[in-house]
Formats: structure tokens, C-alpha cells, sequence
């Protein structure tokens, strides 16, 4: 709660409530006041008034979709979305993109520094080296149906992957298994922490696979994370085969741009669920169902989706009037922290001109920088800031590669892991040990209500609804026949 402070700081925050004339000083902290302090705030009851009434139980601060709300300190990433800055652990994301690969800045994120040459070589070795996964592996992936959505195995395949490794299950091993800090249990860690990253590619490559009707491939040896992810894709048993190198690259800058982007939806979901010291296995999966969803993971596809329909640059200034009028969705424009240019969509554009010197120039990019153009010209655009986020292009170059629109949401999960991991390990590490997340709700629904037997009640303006009547297979409709007699379905 807010504590006691002189009177005469700057740094605080004075609160008066006004249905009480009470008044409360509330300390400031890196720029940040804990909304627990409002609980001290509630007003008298009415006359009459039900004892649930929300107002008889401390202030609460309301924050649909977590505008403005911070849940923790953090030392991983850092987003200025008024500036358009972008830093992992104080590096500026385009110096990253330029001198480091991706593996690398996974180090950076989930260690906190840039590693030496040593410590690179045992990293980058340890990741590489638990990227086989069991032979079992083969028959849970084969259990998936033909035309099941890469996203779908994907998130099932992580939490399956928990189910080998008993050693790093809180709930087998004690719930301090991650929290305690001793060397023991940073091993622990680590040790996960390699096989998740490792084996990350290897699992979105066999959902890759097995929809494709084609055997699983096992990492190569000699190659890079990239490198050894798209061998294990495309590699259908040539002699020395090798991924073209600028496509490698291409991806690599594409991973390290999406490994981490703060507490976006998915890593708030990883947190959520890790919060409850469950096995990180499960705590990924929870992420990358997250991430699956078309506001968050989809938004590349989305992108890629818009283009067709548009279908010529000729059509875009009749799209832009359409989205005006909110008659269609503008996807890849905008963002909900950046007010300004997203800065990895500048990187993006220049990996996507080199890639396109390798594939072609996809047929979608004069309609894509068509759009671009106007967009960027038109009032109703720039009074929105409405500019070109990572997604624009990013879902161009995948679209280059040969990548099927809904494998793009797994191409942002398998890099995403490495974000996912850094706040996971932040969180077990903090000082004070881990506080489950449980966030309170404004209850606004019916006061105290008597029970009425089934034969008594009478419909509820607003508060009863008759199921819907759905549609049955054949084989349903007789079932139903039969169990209930004759009864009208």
C-alpha cells in the first residue's frame, strides 16, 4: 500500500477522494506508484445499499487490456514506442541486427551481456547439441491430422515435451526447483533453457513435415541455428546439402528482430502461467497458444491476406477509402506501443531486398509499396501514426522463401522462445521469490439471488439464454434418436 512520506517530497503522487474528502500520499518509484495503495480508498455505503457493492471494498484501478499497467520490473528490453526505440538490454536493436546473429542475442537476453568467445562456443554448442528430440517424437507428430494448423502441433508438441523430463517439474521436484538461485538449480535451468531453444526449430520443422507427407529430418551437425532449421525442412536426401546462405541470413536477422518485444501478449501469457511454478515446458506451450492468435502471432499472414485481396496496385487508393470508412481492416500499419515507425520494419526492408535478389520480387510488392506510399502521404494515416510495423515486410519475405501463410505465426514463435525463456528465468530470479499473478475483477452482475427449482422459473430479461440449436451429422442425429426415444430434435 501507499506508505507515509513527507508532506514536502516531489516524488510522490497526492490522491483525494472526493466521495470522502480523504486524502492519500502515494510514493513514487521508477516512475511507477503500486495501484495496491488505492485499497486504502472506499466509500461509505448508501442507505440499503448490498454488502458486495464493489465501492465498500478499497478503490481498484480499472485497466481493460493492460493499457497502463506494469507487473513487474524488468532489465530485458527496452521500448520507447514515442521515439521508436527498441533496445535489448540496452544495445539498440539495429546494431544487433547488423553485427550480431541471433543466437547470440539470446545469450544477451536471457544472461544479461553480450557473451566472450568461450562462453559463445559453449552456448551456441549446448543449444545445438539438444536439438534432437526422442524417436517417440515421430509417432505423437504422425498422430496429427494431414491439414492440422503448424501453430496447433507446435503448441502441443512443447507441452508434450515436458512430459520427458520429470527433473524439471516443480511439482515433482519441489516448487523451489527454479527459485532457490543455488548452482544446482541455475544447472537446472540452464539445462532447460537449452533443450526449449534447441529444440524449438526442430519441432515447428517436423509440423512442417509431417503436413507435407514427408519423413523427419535429424539436426545436422556443422551448421547454424538457421542454417540447421531449414536444412531439416527442405533436405530431401541430397548429397551435401546446404541452405542458400543469403536466405540463412535472412532469417537469422528476421529471428533476432522477433526474440523479444517487452510484455507483449504472449510473453504476458508465459509469466502468467510460469507464476504458478509449473514446468517451463508448459509454461511455453501457454505462450505460443498466445501467439497463435490472429491480434498477436497472425498478424504477418494477416498482412500477406490483405495484399491478395487488393489484388493490383490500381485497387489500393479504393482499399485506403474502404479502411476510412471501416469497411476493411488495414493490416501491418500501426502498432500498439510504437507511435512512431516500428524500428525493425527498417532492417526488414533491407533483408527483404536481399532476399528478393535471390527469389524474385514477390508479385504482391508494388501492391505492397503502393500501399505504403499512400498510406504514408494521407492525412487520415498520419494524424493516427499510423506507420509500417515489422509484420509488413516481414510477411513478404516468408511469402518469398516458399513459406505457407499459416506456417508465418510458427517463423514468430520458434525466436520468440528465447524472449518467452528470458522473462521466465527473470521472474524465478527476482528477489522475494515468485508471487502467483491473480488480477481482481469489478463485479458487476446480480446482487444476491434465492434459489428456484427448474419448474418454477420464468425467463430473466438479460440474464437467460436459450441454447443454440446446432446442426448434427447423420450419425448424430440417429444416436440422438435413439437415446431419447423419438424425442424432437
Amino acid at each position: 500500500m501507499g506508505r507515509p512520506i513527507p508532506s514536502s517530497s516531489q516524488n510522490s503522487l497526492t490522491v483525494r477522494d472526493n466521495r470522502t474528502g480523504k486524502s492519500l500520499e502515494i510514493a513514487i518509484e521508477d516512475n511507477s506508484i503500486p495501484a495496491t495503495a488505492f485499497k486504502a480508498l472506499s466509500a461509505a455505503p448508501e442507505k440499503g445499499e448490498r454488502d458486495e457493492n464493489e465501492t465498500n471494498k478499497g478503490l481498484r484501478v480499472s485497466d481493460r487490456g493492460f493499457l497502463n499497467t506494469a507487473v513487474m520490473r524488468s532489465q530485458i528490453t527496452y521500448i520507447d514506442g514515442e521515439a521508436g526505440v527498441l533496445r535489448y538490454r540496452g544495445y539498440p536493436i539495429e546494431e544487433l541486427a547488423v553485427h550480431s546473429s541471433h543466437l547470440e542475442t539470446a545469450y544477451l537476453l536471457i544472461y544479461g551481456s553480450l557473451p566472450t568467445s568461450s562462453q559463445l562456443e559453449v552456448w551456441e554448442s549446448e543449444v545445438m547439441h539438444h536439438g534432437v528430440v526422442h524417436a517417440d517424437a515421430e509417432q505423437f507428430f504422425r498422430s496429427f491430422r494431414y491439414d492440422a494448423h503448424p501453430m496447433a502441433i507446435l503448441t502441443s508438441a512443447f507441452a508434450y515435451l515436458g512430459s520427458y523430463y520429470s527433473e524439471a517439474n516443480p511439482s515433482l521436484q519441489g516448487q523451489t526447483l527454479f527459485t532457490q538461485g543455488s548452482p544446482e538449480s541455475l544447472a537446472v535451468m540452464d539445462k532447460q533453457i537449452y533443450r526449449l531453444i534447441g529444440k524449438a526449430t526442430t519441432l515447428a520443422a517436423m509440423a512442417y513435415r509431417v503436413r507435407q507427407g514427408r519423413s523427419f529430418v535429424t539436426p545436422p551437425t556443422g551448421f547454424s541455428y538457421t542454417g540447421s532449421f531449414l536444412y531439416q525442412m527442405d533436405h530431401l536426401g541430397e548429397e551435401n546439402y546446404k541452405p542458400n546462405p543469403v536466405l540463412e541470413k535472412a532469417l537469422d536477422v528476421l529471428f533476432l528482430l522477433h526474440a523479444d518485444h517487452e510484455l507483449n501478449a504472449s510473453a504476458t501469457t508465459v509469466l502468467q502461467t510460469g507464476s504458478s511454478l509449473v514446468d517451463p515446458y508448459s509454461a511455453i506451450a501457454a505462450g505460443c497458444a498466445s501467439l497463435y492468435g490472429p491480434l498477436h502471432g497472425g498478424a504477418n499472414e494477416a498482412v500477406i491476406r490483405m495484399l491478395i485481396s487488393i489484388g493490383s496496385p490500381a485497387n489500393v487508393p479504393a482499399f485506403i477509402e474502404a479502411v476510412k470508412k471501416r469497411e476493411k481492416v488495414l493490416s501491418g500499419f500501426g502498432h500498439r506501443v510504437y507511435k512512431t515507425s516500428d524500428p525493425r520494419s527498417f532492417i526488414v526492408r533491407k533483408t527483404a531486398d536481399e532476399v528478393f535478389k535471390v527469389t524474385g520480387k514477390d508479385e504482391l510488392l508494388e501492391t505492397a509499396m503502393a500501399l505504403h506510399e499512400a498510406a504514408m502521404k494521407d492525412e487520415y494515416f498520419i494524424k493516427r501514426k499510423l506507420a509500417p510495423n515489422v509484420d509488413f515486410c516481414s510477411g513478404l519475405i516468408y511469402r518469398a522463401m516458399g513459406f505457407p501463410l499459416d506456417f508465418f505465426p510458427v517463423l514468430f514463435a520458434v525466436p520468440r522462445v528465447v524472449g518467452w525463456l528470458a522473462h521466465w528465468r527473470q521472474m524465478m530470479l527476482q528477489p522475494g521469490g515468485v508471487k502467483i499473478w491473480r488480477p481482481r475483477q469489478i463485479y458487476v452482475g446480480a446482487s444476491k439471488r434465492e434459489y428456484v427449482a427448474v419448474g418454477e422459473r420464468s425467463p430473466v430479461e438479460g440474464l437467460q439464454k436459450t441454447p443454440s440449436q446446432i446442426s448434427h451429422s447423420g450419425i448424430s442425429k440417429r444416436t440422438m434418436i435413439a437415446t431419447f426415444k423419438g424425442a424432437k430434435l
